[in-house]
């Protein structure tokens, strides 16, 4: 559940706080108070989209934190797991900041993400259900998704089965249908190919090689004067017959400063720096000597190593600009090759196998279509149960099931789903995109939100102004539903019907006020006294009679009557 929300410099928000509870929490207040603005900022910690015209003018950036917390062993606290976020504590604090250049920085407990990780972990945590929502019940191609999701795991798992098969069958067809389009292309290509990996495979490069040439070339091309300067250096540390080294005289100065050493510590001092110079020449004596030895002049070698830097000069004009470039390509079209030629021998098989894969598909089709099928009755059966409750008995509710002859096998199955309704006795039925009022489609969303609240293990469920469109008993059918919903998961409601705000647990009410020549939104929450006012007049428009009042105390008294009815139910 959502515990706590803090929202800084968000549109005409200045700064607000608030503490959520459990139960039902309702937000009402006059058109344009800044009611959807909460939700939206809500909706942005749970990773929504995000840009500069969220930040309040004047302002840097809009901060909007909210911390959360969920029942041990739920959907959210495996993704934080899987994402190694720490959450021993066990709350979450989700974090979003949008800058006025567009920048969003996201934080979950402290860490830094990206908002595709917290669209994950939000998605999880909060479901907003927004008029919006009403638009996917007029789109039939996301019927098919609440199909799915109503279904669980058992469609998911065959789902997940077909699609990967689905995946391979397209892979081997579109092989053969680019085989059979471009056999000369083909071909041309399948030379090419070869040429390129027998070119690079006979060279037998290695990485770093050529700076390994390089320095043995340079060393090689400077043969003489290489010499010339060792020798020197051996001559002056060394010395020649008529006369001594360096060494030698560094050796005759350390022991005459070692002689007189005891007689004072700066003497010493001399003496020993003179004795760290003495071993430092002798070990360069031996390295000179060691490399004077190991230089050895062979045109030969020179040659073969331009012809080495030659090939390999090549092979980066070509295929790379360095050795592990070029390599890295050699990989690539290795794998292409081996690929090509293995369809190459199995080109006559080819079009078996495609077969093959589409008769498995087929196959796997028709059982996730079966359980598709059953789901869809479960969930007619669940749908016509909860739209009794919001009066809609008479209406028909149908999952149509319809294949394509032009296109048999899709990603996501063999059929196309979509929603059908019969509102009345004795017509046919019909798709529900084309017949459903905007009063119907709210209730129908809401008896899939009831039903899928029950499964999917989210826990905050926000629903902002669902009940437009609707009145009366309609109106209290819909009250009592939303809060049925939240005696399982915690339940936000911007509402303007009285009925629904009278059924609330919490009641804050929003409203504008100009400060310093800077409209701001405040949020209050009503004492019950408060709150038989906001009811009279949500009732009663501008002018609250007592007749409004004595209407208003009376929705609460029979929202307690109905709230306490259902709580003896549960016991």
């Amino acid at each position: 559940m959502l515990q706590e929300l803090s929202i800084k410099n968000f549109a005409i928000i200045d700064q607000l706080d608030v503490a959520f509870k459990n139960g039902m929490t309702v937000l009402t207040g006059e058109t344009g108070a800044g009611k959807s603005i909460i939700i939206d900022a809500v909706g942005l910690l749970a990773g929504g989209r995000g840009s500069a015209s969220f930040v309040r003018t004047g302002t840097d950036k809009a901060i909007i934190q909210g911390i959360f917390v969920f029942p041990e062993g739920g959907t959210t606290y495996r993704v934080l797991d899987d994402l190694g976020i720490d959450h021993d504590d066990g709350s979450v604090i989700l974090q979003r900041e949008i800058h006025q250049n567009g920048r969003n920085t996201c934080r979950v407990n402290g860490m830094l993400v990206n908002t595709s990780t917290l669209k994950r972990i939000g998605e999880t945590a909060v479901d907003i259900h927004g008029q919006n929502e009403h638009q996917e019940l007029m789109q039939p191609e996301k019927h098919l998704g609440m199909l799915d999701e109503f279904a669980g795991a058992t469609v998911a798992k065959l789902r997940q089965r077909y699609q990967a098969v689905y995946e391979q069958y397209t892979q081997l067809r579109a092989t053969l249908e680019n085989k059979r389009a471009n056999e000369k292309e083909w071909a041309q290509h399948l030379d090419m190919l070869k040429f390129q990996v027998n070119e690079i495979e006979s060279a037998q490069l290695e990485p770093g090689e050529e700076d390994s040439l390089v320095a043995e070339r340079d060393r090689l091309d400077n043969f003489q004067k290489i010499n010339d300067a060792l020798q020197l250096v051996q001559v002056t540390l060394t010395g020649e017959d008529t006369a001594p080294g360096a060494t030698d005289q560094i050796s005759g100065a350390m022991q005459a400063m070692q002689g007189i050493a005891d007689f004072d510590p700066a003497f010493k001092q001399i003496a020993s720096s003179l004795e760290t110079a003495y071993y430092a020449l002798s070990d360069a004596v031996g390295d000179v000597s060691s490399q004077l030895d190991l230089l050895e002049w062979d045109e030969g070698r020179l040659d073969e190593i331009e012809r080495r830097l030659e090939v390999i000069n090549q092979l980066k004009r070509k295929y790379g600009d360095s050795e592990a470039q070029v390599l890295k390509y050699f990989d690539k079209i290795a794998a292409e090759l081996k690929q090509m030629q293995a369809t190459d021998e199995t080109a006559d098989d080819l079009e078996s196998q495609v077969a093959t894969q589409r008769t498995t598909l087929l196959k796997l089709g028709e059982q996730l279509s079966k359980a598709r099928q059953q789901a869809a009755e479960k969930l007619e059966a669940a749908i016509h149960g909860e739209l009794a409750d919001l009066y809609m008995d008479k209406t028909v509710f149908a999952v149509h099931f319809t294949r394509s002859k032009s296109q048999p096998i899709l990603s996501t199955g063999l059929d196309h789903v979509e929603f059908y309704l019969r509102t009345n006795p004795g017509e046919a039925m019909r798709p529900l995109a084309k017949i459903a009022s905007g009063g119907e489609l709210s209730r129908i969303m809401l008896a899939l939100k009831t039903i899928f609240s029950e499964s999917q293990g989210i826990t905050s469920i926000i629903f902002d102004e669902v009940d437009t469109g609707v009145s009366g008993r309609v109106a209290q059918a819909i009250a009592e539903k939303i809060s049925g919903i939240a005696r399982a998961s915690q339940v936000l409601c911007i509402t303007h019907l009285p009925q629904v705000a009278a059924m609330a647990d919490h009641h804050y009410f929003i409203a504008k006020e100009i400060v310093g020549e800077r409209t701001e939104t405040k949020l209050t929450r009503l004492t019950e006294k408060d709150r038989i006012s906001e009811i009279a007049r949500m009732s009663a428009g501008t002018q609250v009679t007592k007749l409004a009042l004595e209407h208003a105390n009376e929705l609460l008294g029979l929202a307690d009557e109905v709230k306490e009815k259902h709580a003896k139910k549960q016991k």
